[in-house]
């Protein structure tokens, strides 16, 4: 066994003559401890939040959506994009048509997106998840127009999921400036009819701003022809995914963006990302703080084993043996603190993931939150990193002064 790390372990688990430097040196062990729990518990609540909205988004958006590179609109019809509807892993091809437009029932206006979307929509992904209300999920048919607001539109309006009166679409035309002397002539209105459905994806995003309906309404409103604002897909096989994504690209050309559900919604994730890893610097720079108790044990034990470092001195042991022996014990304190916080940082993960002990707010708001309790989903990745975060910073920040208040004392 090395000698200076056989000399260390001795002194970290044996009685030293004061007290006192037993209680720092399980004081930084619990310091290192904490902070790894900390920082664990952290990462691991980010991932919770991460996977749970990414569900939440399944229910709306889909697998692939193939949207533009250049303007809003484009021609639905070319040659290159009806092509991905004969791919073999395509199993549901559907288009839509998205404009902003302003909605209004009796007396109450609000601006939202009106989404204009195919029959097959409802095959596309799992809308029956998210629809409040009864009746079926339809959009048209040969009398009428039917909508399916979001719940939050519903309350801006005032009208209830199944509303009497029609709900008045007003838009824009198309190459037309606004005639100041009648503004209303510069628009296209036309009424929209309850389907008795709406939809709740938990998403201020969607339920506060968008209205399905049929994609023909929307042409008819704006005066397209074939125009669509994406191609929206959904596959076989999903663990394909990016498979597709290549070939598809391959097909269109640099003319498309083709994107999957987190691509769709990179800016949410993106800021997620980096709430998570600015936590993780903050939590950090704590963890150094708790490294200066592991600075002080040293500092005390390096006093109290003087007369110890003699007789190593005396036995043969170079000084270079003797530095060792001290930041070898740092290095000890370091790793059994980030082992045991390691430990219970896990543990305490996987009891919240299992009983949601630490819970969003109290039993009169729970109705306000998507889910009760702290979500949490551990990687492995996370708690390589922590445990590797401690060391080396622990490790770090006693080498100065190991070194430094050993040269003082075998001088």
């Amino acid at each position: 066994m090395n000698f200076p790390f056989y000399i260390a372990k001795r002194y970290l688990l044996s009685k030293k003559s004061h007290n006192a430097i037993n209680v720092i040196s399980a004081i930084s062990v619990c310091g290192v401890a904490l902070a790894t729990i900390a920082l664990i518990c952290t990462l691991s609540v980010f991932n919770g939040f991460h996977d749970m909205v990414a569900t939440l988004f399944t229910a709306f958006d889909p697998e692939i959506k193939i949207t533009s590179v250049r303007g809003k609109v484009f021609d639905g019809n070319d040659n290159k994009i009806l092509s991905i509807s004969k791919l073999p892993e395509v199993e549901t091809y559907s288009a839509s048509l998205e404009e902003n437009v302003m909605a209004q029932y009796k007396d109450r206006q609000i601006m939202v997106t009106l989404k204009g979307v195919e029959d097959n929509f409802e095959k596309l992904n799992s809308i029956d998840s998210i629809l409040v209300g009864r009746g079926k999920f339809i959009v048209h048919d040969t009398l009428a127009n039917y909508v399916v607001p979001g719940v939050e539109i519903i309350s801006a309006l005032n009208s209830g999921i199944r509303f009497l009166d029609p709900l008045t679409i007003y838009a824009p035309k198309r190459g037309e400036k606004i005639n100041m002397a009648n503004p209303a002539s510069s628009f296209n209105s036309d009424d929209l009819y309850s389907s008795g459905l709406a939809f709740a994806v938990n998403q201020s995003k969607y339920d506060s701003s968008y209205m399905l309906t049929s994609i023909d309404f929307v042409r008819r409103l704006y005066g397209y022809n074939n125009e669509v604002s994406s191609i929206e897909l959904k596959l076989k096989n999903p663990e394909d995914i990016d498979e597709v994504k290549d070939k598809i690209k391959s097909i269109i050309g640099p003319d498309y963006n083709v994107l999957d559900r987190y691509e769709q919604q990179a800016d949410t994730f993106r800021i997620m990302k980096i709430e998570k890893l600015l936590s993780y610097v903050f939590l950090t720079f704590i963890l150094m703080i708790a490294c200066f108790n592991v600075i002080g044990s040293l500092s005390m034990l390096i006093i109290d084993k003087k007369k110890d470092v003699i007789t190593l001195r005396n036995l043969g042991a170079d000084d270079k043996s003797i530095i060792k022996i001290f930041l070898f014990e740092g290095s000890l304190i370091t790793l059994v603190g980030a082992t045991v916080g390691v430990i219970l940082g896990v543990t305490l993960c996987i009891i919240q993931q299992e009983f949601g002990i630490i819970s969003l707010g109290d039993s009169n708001s729970l109705g306000s939150f998507v889910v009760d309790a702290y979500p949490v989903s551990m990687h492995v990745t996370d708690v390589v990193l922590v445990f590797f975060t401690v060391l080396i910073i622990g490790i770090a920040c006693v080498w100065y002064p190991v070194r430094y208040f050993g040269k003082r004392i075998l001088q």
